[in-house]
Parts: structure tokens; C-alpha cells; sequence
């Protein structure tokens, strides 16, 4: 599938002027494909609750952690914020009850501002607004990361990028009225670093391990799920 085929008209010219400043093509671009064509493919219900989001939403099997055999993926590896935005109406067009919104670890992994990145994440909040109007939107604030970790891609040595970026997320949640899941204190440890008992790469959470139980635990706690 081309980029053209997954491109959304919704996609408005400031977007399109942002994309011209910066390096918007996301990560392993055939992967996204891919998965698109993925989803094209399956039939899904309105109704649905959906995790909306990059690889470490992509890892998680959300039908099993939740209890929910219902629940949808809609993760892809490598996504961007401009990613989202150009594929987010095959997900409101699904009329999902909730959405998890988790995106903007790979923007900063391509030095895209925090600024940019919050300014889109606002964009995505109001379209499933607008075009989906029934669902419940629960934003989640980016993980930390841990360079220390053998494997590290250390493009992504940017939690100061990461804390700037979640300052924003909590005024642009503030600003809407979304709850906020603060993702962040959840997996950091007393340095701010992604736990490492929970990552595999310090980048991503280890699918084998507790981390995608202490996620769901957390949302449950907070009453989200």
C-alpha cells in the first residue's frame, strides 16, 4: 500500500507546513503499511475499546491483559504523531467506545520539538472528537528511557526531550478536559529512568515481563478499564 492510499483529507495544510520543517516519515515505513493493510482487513464492531498508539502499544496483547476479547490494537511500530494523524479517520470511523492514546517517543527519537508533538497530539484529540463524538479519549503520558540498558538505540537518549514533551501533554489534557494517565512516574525509577526490570532495550517494555501487567493494573486502578 502506498502512502498515497492511507493518506487522510482531514490532514489540514498546517500539518502538511509542519512536514515540510521536519523529518516526518515514520519509522520502518513498510512495517506501517503493513499493518494498515492489516487493519484494513479486519471487520471490528463500534463500540470497541481501542489502544491507539506506536510499538510499545503495538507489544502489548491488549485482549489478554485487559480480559476483554474485544479490545482492538491499533499500534504500529515506529509511528509519529503525523503518522497518526494521516491514518487516525480508519479509527474513528470504528466509533470506539474509548481510546488509549499513547504516541511521541519516535518524534522525539527524529528531533521533532515537543512543541510540534504536543500540537499534534492536540490535533488527534479534537479529530476523534469531532468525527467520533460518543468516545471516551484517556491521553497517556510518554515512558521514560534508560540508556544504561544493553541495546539501547540511543537516538532515543532524549528524556529531557521526554519530560518537556509530557509538560505540554499535561496543559494540552488540562486545556481539553482528557484524563490524563501519567504512564510516566508509573515505569520510572528514582533516576527517571525506564525501570529495567520492566524493558528488554530501554526503550520498549519487555513483552515477557510484568510491565503490560503493571500498565493494565495501573488504568484499573485509576477506573479506566
Amino acid at each position: 500500500m502506498s502512502l498515497a492510499l492511507i493518506s487522510d483529507p482531514a490532514f489540514g495544510q498546517t500539518d502538511v507546513t509542519n512536514q515540510r520543517l521536519f523529518d516526518t516519515i515514520p519509522f520502518i515505513p513498510e512495517h506501517n503499511a503493513r499493518r494498515q493493510e492489516q487493519f484494513l482487513a479486519e471487520t471490528v464492531a463500534p463500540g470497541r475499546v481501542i489502544f491507539l498508539g506506536n510499538s510499545i502499544t503495538e507489544m502489548g496483547n491488549w485482549t489478554v491483559l485487559t480480559g476483554d476479547p474485544t479490545a482492538v490494537n491499533r499500534g504500529i511500530g515506529g509511528d509519529i504523531t503525523f503518522g497518526m494523524l494521516k491514518r487516525l479517520s480508519a479509527v474513528t470511523a470504528l466509533n470506539p467506545s474509548k481510546i488509549f492514546l499513547l504516541i511521541g517517543i519516535n518524534d522525539i527519537g527524529k528531533d521533532i520539538p515537543p512543541a510540534v508533538i504536543a500540537d499534534n497530539i492536540g490535533r488527534i484529540i479534537d479529530r476523534i472528537r469531532a468525527e467520533s463524538p460518543g468516545t471516551r479519549i484517556i491521553l497517556q503520558t510518554i515512558l521514560p528511557v534508560n540508556p544504561t540498558v544493553q541495546g539501547f538505540p540511543q537516538h532515543y537518549d532524549k528524556n529531557d526531550k521526554v519530560l518537556a514533551t509530557n509538560r505540554l501533554l499535561r496543559a494540552i489534557a488540562s486545556g481539553r478536559n482528557v484524563p490524563l494517565v501519567d504512564l510516566h512516574a508509573v515505569f520510572r525509577d528514582r533516576q527517571g529512568l525506564l525501570k529495567k526490570e520492566l524493558t528488554n532495550d530501554g526503550l520498549h517494555l519487555d513483552p515477557r515481563g510484568k510491565g503490560y501487567e503493571t500498565w493494565v493494573s495501573h488504568l484499573r486502578t485509576a477506573g479506566y478499564l
